[in-house]
């Protein structure tokens, strides 16, 4: 996989994320898009949801803050993605947690084609069918190979599934990648979950055929430069900003010398 091709091909065409996005991480998503040399908008009104899509170089969709009225806003914005063969991203923030979450999720990916499906191990297990507890939007215990539990949605959802996790696993049922980089003061910071989502909806952008490599390329880049931020920050408070600083500054000798990408097994349930 080549991870700088894809971060320059970014860089080059500068594509335009539409988000429908959590209000908690709104300025983090926007952020860190626009650090790698995207473009992003949050266009979340009814009114405009399917106009916007329709110009945009992919969806990203996230159900953090979520309400009904929300989910007819995204349903407009993915129908439109959709007419366009626009890549379609779902962050399932929270599934398992409540029943609204759930049924939301369910209704999107009923509804309309999702092509990426991105959650942590409990969320994306309890899309996949699993009688699983999300402790809000943190993950909760899963037991099982999640390698399997992602193929397996994926063969039966016909999209990309990724697990974020220690380690990043993302499978569209034929091809496993997993991404080691990133570090663990991530899960200290609220919204690097988010932030990952928006990153590998970026990439996605740049390379609608092959998802599950450009997600997992974006999602290696994002690791990296937290790697980075890390070594100069004091804390969760710091790591933000040097977070964005690390993205934008981000070369090929960073790349080549510290990505960390592997594949693994695909079965299924």
């Amino acid at each position: 996989m080549d991870v700088n091709r894809y971060l320059e091909l970014v860089r080059k065409k500068q594509p335009l994320i539409h988000h429908i996005t959590n209000w908690v991480t709104i300025y983090d998503c926007a952020q860190v898009v626009k650090s790698f040399g995207a473009s992003p908008v949050m266009a979340h009104a009814a009114e405009e949801s399917a106009d916007m899509a329709s110009i945009a170089s992919s969806l990203v969709l996230n159900v953090g803050t979520l309400t009904p009225e929300l989910i007819e806003s995204m349903k407009s914005a993915v129908l439109a993605a959709n007419h366009r063969d626009v890549p379609v991203l779902l962050d399932v923030c929270g599934a398992g947690a409540t029943g609204l979450r759930d049924r939301m999720c369910f209704k999107l990916i009923d509804e309309t084609r999702i092509d990426i499906i991105k959650g942590n191990a409990s969320e994306v297990a309890r899309i996949a069918g699993a009688d699983v507890q999300t402790k809000g939007v943190d993950s909760g215990a899963v037991s099982g190979d999640l390698a399997k539990i992602a193929a397996g949605l994926a063969v039966e959802r016909n999209c990309t599934v990724i697990i974020t996790g220690k380690d990043d696993i993302i499978t569209d049922g034929k091809k496993c990648i997993t991404v080691n980089n990133g570090h663990e003061l991530m899960a200290h910071v609220v919204g690097t979950g988010c932030m990952a989502a928006s990153v590998a909806g970026t990439f996605a952008a740049v390379d609608p055929g092959n998802l599950a490599e450009a997600a997992a390329a974006g999602l290696c880049c994002f690791g990296i430069a937290a790697e980075l931020a890390v070594s100069l920050a004091n804390g969760p408070g710091t790591f933000t900003g040097f977070l964005f600083d690390a993205v934008y500054s981000l070369d090929k000798e960073h790349v080549d010398r510290m990505k960390r990408t592997g594949q693994c097994a695909v079965t299924t349930l």
